[in-house]
């Protein structure tokens, strides 16, 4: 027996390798959106890998101490140890600047690759039955991207940062009964206090990540259990070692995961950290040095948050004030456009796969075929652009349409309210001469040929 054989059985005996050998045979549609998923996955990786780097040099603390590096106009200021901290990063520790906007960068790709990743899965119905607990998940995920950037967002503590953070705590307080409570954990007390940024730090480097870490595993360990969906075949497939009918949904067509897909997905990694490098090299980030430290008796002059946050920024922007009391409970704006608005949107993706309730089904299904949920999609997307655009508001009025918000605040209103419904109807006029008949809907399932069956998570070593 080789020695190279007799490590292999040692491990074998201890780990059941012989068994591991199935999961390397199974098979990955070779469709090129599925990598969307990837590419999140990847920039997380990217995320914690950049992150442990900045880590090592920054500290969260809002003590003062003494400015001693390479911006000259700061030289021997009193400026908070955060602050401080990011300018030593960016100009003084060798790659400092590029990891940090290689950081930066990666976080927006992260949460763009999720919304696109939905998107897919929304518009071709992959999130229908049985996989409904996946959507979720993925719903899940996306609002802790979320939550990860906004942390993160506030740690430099300069007067831009600090000032954005802070309506963040005025929507926490907002919060009926708990307001207060939650203020004091989440930001610990009345924002900015020394306990922000060590409560921010901690939530943005190990609580966020881990609760990621673990919707990421239990979003895989679905997948697997469930095998991926796949568009629908043209016919019978034919070639490798067996021919699979076109309607067969025990069988998936695709690559095996070891070696092809493993090689696919290596491609997708280094392209996305190519990407990610780029732009890392070729576009500055937000400028801490420009806007100096947090200054509480100043507020700059434009103060909006990033792409992915601008459209809960619009429903405050758009949203009257408004203040009332029921029972002990206050309402006011902020907690309406702040935390109900963006609440019931998330809600509303959430549960979307128990609103269009199928028989359970493999294939993906075109949207042209799909009249009005591809209407109900495009009218989301809609409503979303619009009250984003609405979070820039004062940009628009200002230096667009040289005017004033209290006249384009109307507008923006009426179109929030009017012109997604419109798109939504107009798609579904569009599609539904080709949207199938109940009898031709009835057809496509069986030839799914899950209406009634339990599959049995069978997979090729990568037929087709």
């Amino acid at each position: 027996m080789s020695r190279a054989k007799a490590v292999y059985d040692w491990f074998d005996t201890r780990l059941d390798l012989e068994n591991g050998q199935t999961f390397l045979g199974k098979a990955f549609p070779a469709e090129d959106s599925f990598l969307l998923g990837e590419v999140a996955l990847f920039c997380f990786l990217l995320l914690i890998l950049s992150g442990v780097f900045l880590g090592f040099f920054f500290e969260p603390s809002t003590s003062d101490v003494e400015y001693d590096g390479s911006v000259q106009k700061f030289q021997g200021e009193e400026m908070p140890e955060a602050f401080v901290s990011v300018l030593h990063i960016t100009y003084d520790v060798p790659f400092g600047m590029f990891i940090r906007r290689l950081h930066h960068w990666a976080a927006h790709l992260f949460v763009a690759s999720i919304g696109l990743h939905m998107l897919r899965v929304f518009f071709t119905g992959a999130y229908r039955n049985p996989r409904e607990p996946n959507w979720i998940v993925g719903t899940g995920l996306a609002a802790l991207s979320m939550g990860a950037a906004y942390t993160g967002y506030a740690l430099p503590f300069d007067e831009f940062a600090a000032t954005a953070t802070s309506i963040g705590y005025n929507l926490t307080i907002s919060i009926p009964l708990l307001g207060d409570f939650l203020g004091q954990v989440v930001f610990g007390g009345e924002f900015p206090s020394s306990a922000t940024i060590p409560r921010l730090y901690f939530l943005h480097v190990l609580v966020i990540p881990a609760a990621i870490a673990v919707g990421l595993a239990v979003h895989m360990a679905i997948l697997i259990r469930q095998k991926h969906t796949e568009a629908p075949r043209d016919g019978d497939v034919t070639g490798g070692r067996q021919s699979v009918d076109e309607d067969d949904d025990d069988i998936i067509i695709g690559l095996p995961a070891f070696p092809n897909q493993a090689a696919v997905s290596a491609v997708v990694f280094f392209v996305t950290a190519a990407t990610l490098s780029a732009l890392a090299g070729l576009l500055p980030v937000h400028n801490v040095a420009e806007y100096g430290p947090n200054d509480p008796a100043s507020t700059p002059a434009l103060i909006m948050p990033d792409w992915f946050l601008m459209w809960v920024y619009g429903f405050l922007k758009l949203l009257p004030q408004i203040s009332f009391n029921v029972g002990p409970a206050h309402i006011n704006g902020e907690f309406v456009g702040g935390i109900v608005l963006p609440g019931l949107v998330f809600a509303a993706v959430a549960i979307w796969p128990f609103i269009d309730r199928t028989e359970p089904t493999h294939f993906t299904a075109d949207p042209l075929d799909r009249a009005w949920q591809t209407g109900v999609g495009v009218a989301a997307v809609a409503f979303i652009m619009i009250a984003s655009i609405a979070g820039m508001n004062n940009i628009l009025a200002d230096q667009v349409l040289g005017t004033t918000t209290n006249v384009v605040n109307p507008i923006l209103t009426a179109a929030l309210l009017v012109v997604p419904p419109i798109f939504g109807g107009i798609t579904y006029l569009l599609l539904r001469d080709g949207e199938p008949t109940p009898a031709q809907e009835s057809d496509v399932a069986a030839d799914g040929g899950s209406v009634g069956d339990e599959p049995d998570n069978t997979e090729p070593e990568g037929d087709g």
